[in-house]
């Protein structure tokens, strides 16, 4: 799909996510990365692993520096600074993230940056560990580092509130080169900036050329949903199943009309792999009734559109699922004339 940078795990992990990330590098022509904490174990396994880019990271908050790290800042800048330089070394691309960026005291933030860029890291990448950040703060976080820096900025952002997406595109506003993502929007807690809804944004609404081919974005939701076994909300952005779905009257007539209406326009089905589908319930209206009618063969007059439409309508107001063969039962109960068959 023209994926830039696939993060394939973490070699020290084990020798089956080793062997996972080395079968990943020879496998693709994107650039593979792996991850590694400040370690010296991790960092030489990264690097054996065949990836092309090793992803160095260190916490920098406080509260992570001494209850989970337990060690001081010092110790933080000291130990980033070795695995850049050793992964600069071994001729590989080298990441550094501060992790929990956005708790991090902004002064020592700028400093650890400050020392990696100084020792040849390649990118910087600012990590809403905790999902704390807002689009406002999280973007001028993003511009105090691209400033303070000449390597290239990353974000990665986690959607706990919700805004990972948000944060993801206000990192692109202030200066950032690109954003770690999931399919799906998968990942730890409440998951990270989902792929699609980035990409999206970024084509759509942003006008932006990523090189993706986003119209394979419903085909790799699916095969992540499948393979992960976390299945995608319907209501979900983008590749939810009701993401291009018309129910309300109101909106069907439009979009019969004219999908502009109420489709965002800038994003259509076919842009993305999808399908348009007019879904039938209490607040379907008569367009997309007689609609359904005409793809299913039959003639009705206006009278009996409405007939089916009140029928369609209790169904669904009683919870019950209103199926296309349910339509057409109603049609031929009702009496209504089917198209003439032409043959040859």
């Amino acid at each position: 799909m023209g994926t830039h940078v696939i993060e394939a795990g973490f070699p020290v992990n084990s020798e089956a996510e080793f062997e996972a990330v080395s079968d990943i590098a020879a496998a693709t022509d994107a650039t593979v990365c792996g991850l590694a904490r400040v370690v010296d174990k991790d960092v030489e396994a990264a690097i054996d692993s065949g990836a092309e880019m090793v992803h160095v990271f260190v916490s920098t908050s406080d509260v992570q520096l001494e209850d989970s790290m337990h060690a001081t800042r010092e110790d933080a800048v000291e130990r980033a600074v070795n695995s850049v330089r050793r992964v600069k070394e071994a001729g590989v691309e080298c990441m550094f993230s501060p992790m929990d960026a956005t708790r991090t005291d902004p002064e020592f933030l700028i400093e650890i940056v400050e020392a990696v860029s100084e020792a040849g890291v390649d990118w910087i990448n600012i990590p809403d560990t905790c999902g704390v950040g807002t689009p406002t703060a999280f973007g001028k976080t993003v511009k105090a580092v691209v400033e303070a820096t000449d390597a290239r900025v990353d974000v990665h952002t986690h959607d706990d509130f919700g805004l990972a997406t948000a944060n993801a595109l206000a990192g692109f506003e202030n200066g950032a080169h690109q954003a770690q993502v999931s399919v799906n929007g998968i990942g730890e807690r409440a998951g990270n900036a989902a792929y699609e809804e980035v990409v999206m944004a970024a084509e759509s609404v942003y006008g932006v050329d990523t090189g993706i081919d986003t119209t394979k974005i419903i085909e790799l939701a699916r095969i992540v949903e499948d393979a992960s076994d976390i299945p995608v909300p319907a209501n979900k952005p983008v590749v939810g199943r009701n993401a291009f779905s018309h129910e309300s009257g109101i909106h069907a007539a439009g979009v019969i009309e004219n999908a502009d209406t109420f489709e965002p326009g800038v994003m259509t089905p076919e842009m993305v792999g999808a399908e348009r589908e007019f879904v039938l319930g209490k607040h379907t209206g008569t367009h997309a009734v007689r609609k359904h009618l005409n793809e299913a063969g039959f003639d009705p007059t206006d009278a009996e559109v409405r007939t089916v439409t009140k029928r369609i309508k209790k169904q669904g107001a009683n919870k019950r699922r209103v199926t296309a063969g349910d339509v057409e039962r109603f049609a031929e109960e009702e009496g209504i004339e089917r198209h003439e068959e032409v043959t040859v």
